[in-house]
Parts: C-alpha cells; structure tokens; sequence
C-alpha cells in the first residue's frame, strides 16, 4: 500500500481515541439504558468526532435532551449499527486469523470470491449481537419475558440490521473492487489499516441505509423511541 494511502488510516486513531473517552464518561456517567455504555464508544469506531459530538450532544447521561423524531431514530440507527460493527470486526478478524470457518459460506468451491463468503460470515455474527443488543434494549423498556423478549428483538431488528448490511456490503464492495483493487493491483486484508479505514467509510454507508428503515420501523410501532 503506498505511504499516502496509509496515512489515510490515521482517521483510525482519532476514532479509537473518540471511543476510548466515550468509553471512559460512560463508566463514570453510566447511561440509563445499560447496553448504550457499549454502543456509544463502538459507534465512535467509525462515526469518530462526529459520534462524540452527538453522544455529548444527545446521549451523555444527565444532559437535559428533548429527542426529536429525527434524534431517536439516529440513536435506534447507531444502536443497531452497533452490533453490526462489533459483529463485523469480529467474523472479519475471524476470517482472516482462521480461513477454514468460510467453507461453510460458500469458499472455496461455491462462491468465486473470499470476500461474499467473509460477507455471510459477518451476517451472522452481526445479527447474532445486533439482535443481543436490542434484546437487552427492549425488554426492560417493555418489562417483557425472555421469549417475549427475544422474539419482540428479531422483529425489531431483523430489518434494521439486515438495510445497515446492506449499506455496509454495497460501499465496501465499490471501494474494494471500484477504488483500492483497480487502483492499486492489491485488495488490502484484515490486517491492514487501509482496510479498516475502508471499513469505517462502509459503517458510514450502512447509517445512510438503516436511517430511513428505523424511521419506518419508529413511526410503525415496532421499535421504540430512544
């Protein structure tokens, strides 16, 4: 990767460093909903000054917020985002670190590209914490049972989670194979910071496609406001 494209990746610090003081006011401001003390500092990951900004703004704990329509629905978004983020770092590490757990998905021998076997990999994973986290974020916004519980999170979520997927593939398959690939004869791995980077603009995507679905979801009854 050459030397300009790499210090791109310095968005990389500012974010970790975003989230690592969101992380730290959480533990000495701990929001009311417990599960938010992990989505905002994740959130700063690719959302970076601009998640601060509105986690200082609408969901630092004690800060007097009257949330609007157009807040709630950007902290349900970033909520879900939240778990597809950690659900993609996660099956994206896994599958580099550990090539074998892709068979299942497809490679080698049924997909013609690692990458859309990564891509049902971090499916899974995302959905299996996104749905965790709504799980924790509705039951006691609800008062709900378990199975109550679990199945109100799946409806909650499902599209949600699968529209931020969505974003997320299309923008990173336009910067793999559009921009980095052609570009550079080289596709940057996990263990790259280019990659990461590349990631963070991908997160960004998914927002832009979760927002209008979460807007839907808010004004049908089937999530709730935050």
């Amino acid at each position: 990767m050459p030397t300009w494209l790499t210090a791109v990746s310095l968005s990389l610090v500012l974010a970790l460093a975003c989230g690592v003081w969101i992380a730290v006011d959480v533990v000495r401001r701990p929001p009311r909903m417990g599960v938010m003390a992990v989505v905002w500092p994740v959130t700063a990951l690719f959302g970076s000054v601009a998640a601060l900004w509105f986690y200082r703004r609408h969901g630092r704990a004690g800060v007097d917020d009257e949330s609007t329509m157009a807040v709630s629905v950007g902290k349900g978004a970033l909520h879900c985002g939240a778990g597809c983020t950690l659900g993609d770092v996660v099956a994206e590490t896994t599958a580099f670190l550990v090539p074998s757990v892709l068979v299942p998905f497809g490679y080698p021998g049924l997909l013609p590209d690692r990458m859309f076997a990564v891509w049902g990999l971090d499916f899974v994973a995302a959905f299996a914490i996104g749905i965790a986290f709504q799980y924790f974020a509705i039951v006691p916004m609800r008062d709900l049972s378990p199975g109550r519980g679990l199945l109100a999170a799946l409806k909650a979520d499902a599209l949600s989670l699968t529209a931020w997927q969505v974003g997320m593939y299309g923008m990173m398959a336009l910067l793999v194979f559009g921009v980095l690939q052609p570009l550079l004869g080289a596709r940057p791995e996990a263990s790259s910071p280019v990659f990461w980077c590349a990631m963070q603009l991908a997160m960004l995507a998914g927002f832009a496609t979760a927002y209008p679905m979460n807007w839907w979801l808010v004004r049908r009854g089937v999530k709730e406001r935050m």
